[in-house]
């Protein structure tokens, strides 16, 4: 998932000395506050560069740059280009780097001399746009209906990568810190060569800060940081009962088919009141927030008499407990069926675990409920599709002051603080890179954005406000210097 967004690694007492930056703040101290007048000049900027953000935001949305291999990769190359171009506009030293994957963008900037350095990360590759009969205009020709500009990749994440630019063109070439800006190709795969760019480009990305763009705000005109991600585990599950297939006449009642077995299994990862069922996963409790069940069916198109699942807050049933999700089976289709005792069936089964829970202990546990729970005997192999690692972060210090205060100045209210259901993970891959860290993230998206669905939209107000927030982030950023 993506959003034009924050997120702040917090700095090691070593670094704050090295560049300057103040202790952690206590009550009886001050952090430096930035002057009206200069907030002022960053807001009519903003509202002036407007105009050509918002073109430049939809020439780089009509690239059609689905990174999935099915896709014409062509368009994920032409997207690299054009990200490249935009940089080097901005009068940064610009590459593209390929380690095996899609063409990820790296470009550089110094600040003033003491000046901390802030990596801007966001992704240039979107999801498949789907069936184009299930969108309301055509998925790559942004098209604007009150308010909101609809196309895929949009808001997730080129409105990220505009973000970006945006805030270096607010500052008009002076940036009061040192930029460094990475745009990977291939988010939406996995960022399986995330791991190699950082190994073999690290050091050019090392920075005392790092600003993520791919989460999402609490609500239009809410700003929210994002304190909590859940991890995520994802698995193929094939059921085998026969070496082929046989009729159900003939043989129905004595001997087991693979569906009938795959559903037994996939029944048993919820309990009665939809919780899940796989013992001795972590599970904790969410933020305080207001959260009414009717906002949950409005934001997700809960069907009326359809009830909610599990037990706790909706929160915390969205952000900090676990869940698991049926999201495809291979089987016989209903149009094709016929009368026979089908050999094998499989399931892909996507769990999304709790912030703190090992990806690969909770892969141990779904896998070891599945088989304690295959019925007859039947054969059953588990494969590892996909895992990620969860984030929590400790959103305190000078820098989370300075943020909030940030995103107060964009929106004229103080940010909340969320967790997010989905999970980034190569969030975990920088916290690895980069362990002297704390972080903060929030974004462009809000709860009718419809990221990776149908649909796709970016609200034009909370475009503009979170360009406003991340030029004067930068600006308090470079506050914090003795």
């Amino acid at each position: 998932m993506s959003c034009g967004g924050l997120l702040w690694y917090r700095l090691t007492s070593a670094t704050r000395a090295r560049v300057g930056i103040l202790a952690v703040v206590t009550n009886d101290e001050l952090t430096p506050e930035l002057d009206p007048a200069r907030l002022s000049v960053l807001q009519a900027r903003v509202t002036g560069l407007l105009p050509e953000l918002r073109r430049d935001l939809e020439a780089l949305t009509r690239i059609p740059s689905v990174s999935l291999a099915a896709f014409d990769q062509a368009h994920v190359e032409a997207s690299a280009q054009a990200v490249a171009a935009l940089l080097r506009a901005e009068g940064l030293q610009v590459e593209i780097v390929r380690e095996g994957g899609r063409p990820a963008v790296i470009g550089h900037l110094e600040g003033p001399k003491g000046a901390p350095t802030v990596m801007l990360y966001a992704h240039h590759d979107v999801q498949p746009p789907g069936a184009e009969s299930e969108w309301d205009s055509s998925p790559f020709e942004p098209t604007e209906r009150d308010g909101r500009v609809y196309a895929r990749g949009i808001a997730d994440d080129k409105a990220g990568i505009m973000a970006h630019i945006a805030a270096l063109r607010a500052h008009g070439g002076a940036l009061p810190v040192g930029v460094t800006v990475f745009v990977e190709g291939e988010e939406e795969i996995g960022s399986d060569s995330l791991g190699a760019i950082l190994d073999r480009h690290g050091e050019k990305l090392r920075a005392d800060a790092i600003v993520l763009a791919d989460s999402a705000n609490w609500a239009v005109g809410e700003p929210a940081l994002t304190t909590t991600l859940r991890g995520m585990i994802r698995v193929v599950l094939t059921v085998r009962t026969l070496d082929h297939g046989i009729h159900s006449g003939m043989f129905g009642g004595a001997v087991p088919d693979a569906i009938t077995a795959l559903i037994r299994m996939i029944a048993t990862l919820h309990d009665a009141d939809g919780n899940v069922a796989v013992r001795a996963l972590k599970s904790s409790v969410a933020a305080d927030l207001d959260y009414p069940e009717a906002r949950l069916r409005q934001e997700s198109g809960l069907l009326d008499g359809v009830e909610t699942i599990g037990t706790g807050s909706i929160l915390s049933r969205l952000w900090t407990k676990p869940s698991i999700t049926t999201i495809g089976i291979d089987a016989p289709s209903v149009a094709t069926s016929s009368n026979t005792l089908v050999p094998q069936a499989a399931a892909k089964i996507s769990m999304r675990i709790a912030p703190d829970e090992d990806p690969k202990e909770g892969y141990r546990l779904l896998a070891e409920h599945l088989r304690a729970n295959a019925p007859w005997g039947v054969k059953v192999d588990i494969a590892l599709d996909d895992e990620g690692a969860g984030f929590r972060a400790d959103a305190n210090g000078p820098v989370y002051d300075q943020a909030r205060a940030a995103f107060a100045d964009a929106w004229g209210v103080a940010p909340v603080d969320i967790g997010i259901g989905g999970s980034i993970p190569f969030v975990a891959a920088f916290v690895d890179r980069f362990p002297e860290a704390g972080i903060l993230v929030t974004g462009v998206e809000d709860p009718d954005t419809r990221a990776h669905g149908a649909n796709e939209s970016l609200h034009l107000g909370e475009f503009e406000r979170v360009c406003l927030a991340e030029a004067v982030l930068l600006e308090r950023l470079g506050l914090l210097r003795a």
